[in-house]
């Protein structure tokens, strides 16, 4: 950290494949990093990496910032507000960075009730995977006032590589990611569903990788997932119950809008039909399976 700038006391809660990476970022950054998870083992190899250690409702009166990486909208919510919330106990001028996908009106509902009790709220979903969170090099679309924005300056130098500010309240990050995970979630589905079929034309997955990978049917996500469909190696670094969650959301707040999102749905029902199948805990790469399996064709790795 450098000189000068003090460091904060901060309580990761969620300490996911995420949050965890976000987590040693701010141990790394100098911070006071408080880790806390349900899976006791996690919060025991942030202290062991130099996290702190406390009750979360003991040191919750001396945070200075509180960044929640839970799962989703109800998970935030309990944390803050729940029967054993943190926010009453924060004090004034703390800050919470909330990085779950929730839709943009419980954002606003969050940032609601932080203001009554004078704590500051940035609507703050992250983008960039667990190496990036790692790394530090997180992408985050934050909306937020300026006071919030001012308060978790440190957070995002900690754990960001890029900032986008989208707004002067919370609620327009919420939006921008429910837009991402739309596409996230349809270009995983299409490299499945391209990489299994090239198969059924004679077109091995490796040479698949290296030929699309250079051409204009490339994207983001198919140059980092169909890799692990040539390893056959379906380690969750992303799992496949997160997009029932994920494109879950954006179904709603397209629902919402009277939106139609056909090519959405359509993901959705694949990463449905993988779950129903018992991948839900695979790597998201493992929706090529439901093609696979489909078309009768083995992929690497595949029995």
């Amino acid at each position: 950290m450098e000189e000068g700038i003090p460091k904060m006391k901060v309580a990761a809660i969620g300490l996911g494949s995420m949050g965890y990476g976000m987590a040693k970022s701010l141990v790394r950054a100098g911070h006071d990093t408080y880790g806390f998870d349900i899976v006791p083992e996690r919060m025991q190899s942030l202290v062991d990496e130099g996290g702190k250690s406390a009750e979360l409702n003991a040191i919750a009166p001396e945070l200075d910032a509180a960044v929640l990486i839970v799962l989703n909208a109800a998970q935030t919510e309990a944390v803050l507000v729940g029967e054993d919330g943190i926010l009453p106990k924060m004090k004034k001028g703390a800050v919470v960075m909330s990085c779950a996908t929730v839709a943009p009106d419980f954002a606003r509902a969050m940032e609601a009730k932080c203001s009554e009790v004078g704590v500051l709220y940035v609507d703050a979903p992250i983008s960039g995977g667990a190496i990036k969170a790692a790394q530090g090099q997180l992408s985050i679309l934050s909306s937020a006032t300026p006071e919030a924005y001012a308060a978790a300056e440190e957070l995002f130098e900690a754990t960001a590589e890029t900032v986008f500010r989208l707004g002067d309240c919370a609620g327009a990050g919420s939006a921008m990611k429910a837009v991402n995970q739309m596409l996230a979630g349809i270009h995983i589905a299409a490299m499945g569903e391209a990489i299994t079929f090239g198969m059924t034309q004679g077109v091995e997955p490796a040479s698949f990788v290296e030929v699309i990978s250079k051409c204009a049917g490339t994207s983001w996500m198919l140059e980092n997932r169909a890799p692990h469909v040539v390893a056959g190696d379906y380690t969750p670094h992303s799992a496949i119950n997160i997009w029932l969650k994920d494109l879950g959301i954006v179904l709603d707040i397209a629902k919402g809008a009277k939106f139609g999102a056909p090519i959405t749905a359509a993901a959705l029902q694949q990463y449905l039909a993988a779950a129903g199948t018992g991948l839900g805990f695979e790597d998201d790469a493992a929706i090529a399976k439901v093609y696979a399996r489909n078309a009768g064709i083995t992929l690497p790795g595949m029995d």
